[in-house]
């Protein structure tokens, strides 16, 4: 994707005047939308749930799917708008998911620490079977046989009860153990739900602010993206020839969505218009370190910073590799802490794509990256697993 500002590592400033001087900075915080639905504990069988969560599941597919057919048309009014509700469906149906997954998880809270109760209560009784048992010693115990079979059900029943103790206090800190992972799961959500409302926040402001500078008119729509048409062409298809790659290398699993917390970029400092940034540290958006804030190059550029300390002005995403060879890097096999880079369609069309590699399995990688639509609109945060031929090369950077 566009490495500097917005699309913006070679874009010239001139390109976002348009935008700064009609005022695409958006509007400042509009309250939550009331059809959001606060975090509750709903409680519903474990069927009910599953059948919810398949369903949402379906539902942003859908809106993946009409992200892609809206990508692939003219740039209109009617067309933003469509997008901007587009994006706002899939962010509701992401809030939606959110709730179920929580839902589901604070049943299965309640159920396993009523398990690690149960199974710490018959610990208590076996322990307290132990011991009395154990002030018995074996020459007491024939004695206290009538014959030697007894002695023998008397050994088994000492040994039964500490194959139990055993394997009671390997559940219960089985149990505990999934009960952490659980409680992390749950945080993880609710994380994540408080991003998709403030996403889905910033959807608002856009549209409201998009209607509010061309009074519903094309022609004043036109005018307003006439600077930075150029931009919005290649952007697009950079995303058509992103998501044709991915398509065609088997798809991808959504691990996780929305913004990172660590990389300092976000809805409320760099509203994206479309597909371009906005706001940033040049109020321009630039992310200070000559890249558009909220683009793949900027989340890349910075991920490198974190690992090696050095911040590198390497272009736009397809300009990655050279650059990165140029510094000494070295192109490879996929590996963590390397660098996954798309070319272009075809040369001179598009931006490219870069990601970072956070795991490797096989032939499939999980990486994380900026500004891939994954149905939710650009700018926004993904890590998934996909296939690694859907990138060109890896350059081994950590």
């Amino acid at each position: 994707m566009k490495s500097d500002m917005k699309l913006r590592t070679t874009t010239p400033a001139s390109a976002f005047k348009t935008l700064k001087r009609v005022g695409v900075t958006m509007i400042a915080a509009l309250l939550v939308v009331a059809s959001v639905p606060a975090i509750t504990s709903q409680f519903a069988s474990a069927d009910e749930f599953d059948e919810k969560i398949a369903q949402l599941r379906n539902d942003m597919d859908r809106y993946q799917a009409e992200a892609d057919k809206l990508n692939n048309q003219a740039a209109s009014l009617q067309n933003a708008l469509a997008q901007l509700a587009n994006e706002k469906a899939a962010l509701q149906a992401q809030i939606n998911l959110n709730q179920t997954q929580y839902d589901q998880l604070v049943i299965e809270i309640n159920d396993t620490e009523e398990k690690i109760k149960e199974n710490q209560d018959v610990l208590g009784t076996t322990l307290a079977n132990l011991y009395i048992d154990s002030q018995t010693s074996p020459i007491e115990l024939i004695a206290s046989s009538d014959n030697i079979g007894e002695f023998i059900d008397k050994q088994e029943y000492r040994n039964s009860v500490r194959n139990q103790l055993s394997t009671t206090i390997a559940t219960v800190k089985e149990l505990k153990s999934e009960l952490t992972v659980k409680k992390t799961d749950v945080e993880k959500v609710l994380n994540q739900q408080k991003t998709a409302r403030a996403n889905l926040v910033s959807k608002e402001q856009q549209q409201a602010s998009l209607l509010n500078q061309t009074k519903n008119d094309e022609a004043l729509y036109q005018q307003l993206i006439a600077d930075s048409a150029d931009e919005i062409a290649e952007a697009k298809a950079t995303q058509a020839a992103l998501r044709a790659r991915i398509n065609n290398s088997g798809g991808y699993t959504l691990v996780d969505a929305g913004s990172l917390s660590d990389y300092p970029w976000n809805s409320s400092n760099c509203a994206m218009w479309g597909y371009l940034s906005t706001g940033g540290a040049d109020g321009n958006g630039g992310d200070g370190q000559g890249y558009g804030c909220r683009q793949c190059a900027s989340y890349v550029a910075w991920r490198i910073a974190k690992e090696t300390g050095i911040y590198y002005s390497w272009g736009n995403a397809k300009d990655f590799t050279q650059n990165a060879i140029n510094n000494g890097y070295v192109k490879g096999a996929p590996s963590v802490g390397s660098i996954a880079v798309m070319d272009p369609a075809k040369a001179g069309q598009g931006f490219g794509h870069v990601a970072w590699v956070e795991g490797v399995s096989g032939n499939m990688i999980t990486v994380s990256q900026y500004n891939y639509d994954y149905g939710q609109g650009y700018g926004l945060y993904s890590l998934m697993t996909l296939s690694a031929d859907a990138f060109d090369h890896f350059v081994k950077i950590k």
